[in-house]
């Protein structure tokens, strides 16, 4: 049986699991990292991911005959490098905004229709690898003129593995000098901040075999969020993801480019299959119910709270939460924005405070859909918010769509090895492997005697939230 590997690089660990090719998983490790952070600067040494990398993998590996592996990374983690390869500087972190400066060097030369227009991006922000380019050039000629290779993140570790300078579309779609209509660099934003194309990676599909490493095919991956919803199944029309973690992160594939909106703050990004995906999110949603269990119910469980709030009818008495802890992104940017209860009585209880908070994030949940304006069936639900049947169910009524549960949590390992088994010929295309690969562990039915609740809970969130954003 062929086993298959998939490497997930995060903000702050690295996880690779091996499957089968049916998708069970048969081992994993993960490795967990610092940051380097000062101010605006995040930066991480660049050779440290490859030695963490090369550590899981052999980790994982142990006693395996692995046929290929693939690798999801962070889009905009940005590597320098000489001739040769060797790093000229630390890493310079997705998170940075050292180059706000240069960002508004860029918008006031293309402005924000032109650069949505050819890149799907519709900001301009300094995390942007073009901001941060421009940056370097500014202030660290030394490095600049001594660069020859520009890494983003999967790119340096492929290299690494195979010597094989390359990358693919959708790690590209955000780096601000790829142009997502014609899968190619965009010349005038590589004119402007003084880049030689021929210093950027050979560009490739995803599921593209790119060398080997100790006989092991090594396959162009994915960026993390698409990798994510491979291993989640979202792989065709009708089924969307949402992931509620720290924070919700709704991910829906589309088949074109969405017309330029100046209101709209949806990034487009390339998907793995040339086709197109909109992803939106929110900075705060379990981190809301964290926040409150620590300060409020520190004596209590995840699971104790779903039980408090299951005794409390929908809408909970006219209770809502407003979870802009963090400030609110999409469908509203407002970073000034702050959170709270709103229709409180003297009947309220601490129960009716935890589901208002679950209701609230089912309610952004609906917000952000109607906000992306693509239709669907069925929602593919991951993140620690997937293991409350009653936030489950509570997201099902409020939206009216199925809400699927996976067997498998590490979707984007699971599917960097989908993208590795289509590479290496195992599996037809990615469609067909997760009818296979990835399998529900259940489905939450949305509840048509609920409706009504559900429509009065959502307009009460929508009046509450608009009296503060």
């Amino acid at each position: 049986m062929p086993y298959l590997l998939g490497a997930d690089i995060g903000t702050t660990s690295l996880k690779a699991a091996v499957f089968d090719e049916k998708g069970n998983l048969i081992k994993s490790a993960t490795k967990d990292y610092t940051l380097i952070v000062s101010g605006d600067r995040v930066e991480f040494p660049a050779e440290d991911y490859f030695r963490l990398f090369l550590e899981a993998y052999e980790e994982v590996t142990e006693g395996l005959e692995i046929e290929a592996l693939a690798i999801d990374t962070q889009c905009e983690t940005m590597i320098l490098g000489d001739k040769d390869g060797k790093p000229l500087m630390n890493a310079i972190v997705w998170l940075d905004n050292r180059a706000a400066k240069e960002a508004e060097d860029i918008k006031a030369r293309f402005g924000n229709k032109v650069v949505y227009d050819v890149t799907g991006q519709p900001e301009i922000t300094a995390t942007w690898p073009a901001s941060k380019l421009l940056w370097v050039k500014e202030n660290l000629p030394d490095v600049f003129n001594n660069t020859e290779k520009i890494f983003l993140l999967e790119d340096y570790i492929m290299y690494r593995l195979t010597g094989a300078f390359v990358t693919e579309h959708t790690l590209q779609s955000s780096s601000l000098y790829f142009d997502i209509r014609n899968k190619c660099w965009w010349k005038e934003m590589l004119d402007f901040i003084g880049i030689d194309e021929g210093k950027l990676p050979k560009l490739c599909e995803s599921s593209t075999v790119v060398g080997e490493y100790k006989g092991v095919k090594v396959v162009t991956g994915a960026m993390d969020q698409i990798a994510g919803v491979i291993g989640a199944g979202v792989v065709g029309s009708g089924v969307m993801s949402e992931m509620t973690g720290t924070t919700m992160a709704v991910f829906a594939p589309c088949d074109d480019i969405p017309e330029y909106n100046p209101e709209s703050i949806i990034p487009c990004h390339t998907n793995f299959d040339g086709k197109y995906c909109l992803l939106s999110w929110t900075p705060t949603a379990g981190i809301a119910l964290k926040w409150f269990k620590n300060q409020f119910c520190e004596n209590y469980g995840f699971k104790e709270l779903d039980e408090l709030a299951m005794n409390v009818p929908a809408g909970s008495d006219g209770l809502v939460f407003l979870p802009y802890l963090c400030g609110s992104t999409m469908p509203v940017y407002n970073p000034d924005a702050r959170g709270a209860f709103m229709g409180l009585t003297m009947e309220h209880t601490r129960a009716h405070a935890v589901r208002s908070i679950l209701e609230s994030v089912a309610c952004m949940l609906k917000e952000n859909l109607d906000y992306l304006g693509v239709s669907c069936d069925e929602i593919r639900s991951m993140g620690g918010g997937a293991t409350s049947p009653l936030w489950c169910q509570i997201k099902a009524d409020m939206t009216g769509k199925r809400i699927a549960i996976l067997e498998n949590n590490e979707t984007a390992c699971l599917g960097s090895a989908v993208l590795a088994g289509v590479g290496a010929g195992i599996y037809k295309d990615a469609e067909s492997a997760v009818k296979g690969a990835v399998n529900v562990k259940k489905v939450y039915e949305p509840d048509a005697a609920m409706s009504d609740e559900y429509k009065k809970c959502y307009e009460n969130f929508c009046k509450a939230k608009g009296k503060i954003l």
